[in-house]
């Protein structure tokens, strides 16, 4: 890579939980630097959060208008943004990227709205630049691996997908800050568990599945009373090839963690993968053996040694995950081939899958097409 890429994030003030993520990522190759932002709209909070991310106060822009005019005028001006902000600005935030011609990676779920990821797509044919969403389970390399495998057809014909998702952060009452803006269909949109982690394991269903879904029946709920968007979601899934799968997705799971899981049936074999012990999968053989493969092996496919930074044994986690998105991006920006960040297309898929399943679920439909 030429020189060090230059990144702007929107959002991650304090008290963030992803805006810090975000940034740790970024800088974990030594590749991208950190230098402006609008991390508040609060100046207070604006100019704190400015300091503990090491940017220089006079790069601390009141509003995404200012920092892409700015920005523009410098020599050493950012060559991207980051939107880490609640659902409901993602979209004015990439829009005014996309205009100013900077690129864009943002969190997801893409928008607040499927009209508004709709319209980001429409003016990215119009006026293209770089635009990735940060889907992270799809850095780690394990997960590439499996993808790998499954186009390879190590386990024949896909059959069966079962991804779950589980928390039980949200199981009693949601007083902080994170918990209030998803919870409010104002800031988060249409929807609450399912574009929150619903569509993470959605996303993963389809990246390492390597077939879309096309039919879908969804029972969304709100479990604890007095709840605007749901909490608790099953999702039945039809894919392209036939096969069929199922997707759990809850907040309200009791001592549940980060509990992202999926495995993946086929006419030869099977996968299984859980993100809270990302460093190994089971391939399951049709003769009933089971491998254990291990993150660092020197078996691995070329993607997945990639984006593995340390001699197996030594584990990398969510972090490590991101980073690889993030060199992934960069490396793009630089005209280097290869990257696997999730597209706006994807991005898009995405806020049609929460769309489809919320008014599916509300409606009582049963079995819907989804052909976004």
């Amino acid at each position: 890579m030429a020189r060090r890429i230059r990144m702007g994030l929107i959002g991650g003030g304090p008290g963030s939980f992803i805006g810090p993520v975000h940034a740790m990522a970024a800088r974990l190759d030594g590749q991208i630097d950190l230098v402006a932002g609008v991390f508040s709209r609060d100046a207070a909070r604006n100019a704190l959060a400015a300091a503990g991310y090491g940017v220089d106060p006079a790069r601390a822009y009141a509003d995404v208008e200012a920092l892409l005019a700015q920005e523009a005028l410098r020599p050493d001006g950012i060559d991207f943004v980051t939107i880490a902000t609640p659902n409901a600005h993602h979209a004015a935030a990439a829009t005014a990227a996309i205009d100013a011609g900077v690129a864009v990676l943002s969190d997801k779920p893409m928008t607040a709205t499927l009209a508004e990821a709709q319209q980001i797509v429409a003016r990215l044919a119009h006026n293209p630049v770089p635009f990735g969403l940060t889907y992270t389970y799809t850095g780690y390399p394990l997960v590439r691996e499996m993808r790998a495998r499954v186009a390879a057809g190590a386990i024949g014909t896909l059959r069966k997908v079962a991804v779950e998702y589980s928390q039980g952060w949200l199981a009693g009452a949601a007083e902080s800050r994170q918990a209030q803006w998803r919870l409010d269909p104002a800031r988060s949109g249409e929807g609450g568990c399912i574009a929150d982690i619903g569509v993470h394991a959605f996303h993963l269903a389809e990246f390492i599945g390597g077939t879309p879904v096309v039919r879908l029946a969804a029972d969304l709920g709100s479990v604890v009373h007095g709840r605007a968007l749901d909490d608790d979601c099953q999702v039945f899934l039809r894919f392209a090839n036939g096969a069929r799968g199922l997707l759990m997705a809850s907040q309200v799971m009791t001592g549940e963690g980060n509990g992202l899981a999926i495995r993946l049936y086929g006419s030869t074999g099977g996968l299984r993968w859980s993100q809270e012990e990302p460093n190994h999968f089971d391939w399951l053989r049709e003769d009933g053996g089971l491998e254990r493969v291990r993150a660092g092996d020197p078996s691995l496919g070329a993607a997945a040694r990639r984006a593995t930074r340390l001699p197996g044994g030594h584990p990398e986690g969510l972090i490590e995950a991101l980073g690889n998105l993030y060199r992934d991006f960069a490396g793009s920006l630089a005209g280097e081939p290869g990257s696997l960040v999730p597209d706006a297309g994807q991005g898009l898929r995405g806020m049609a899958f929460i769309a489809a399943s919320v008014a599916a679920s509300r409606a009582g439909a049963g079995w819907v097409e989804f052909a976004p």
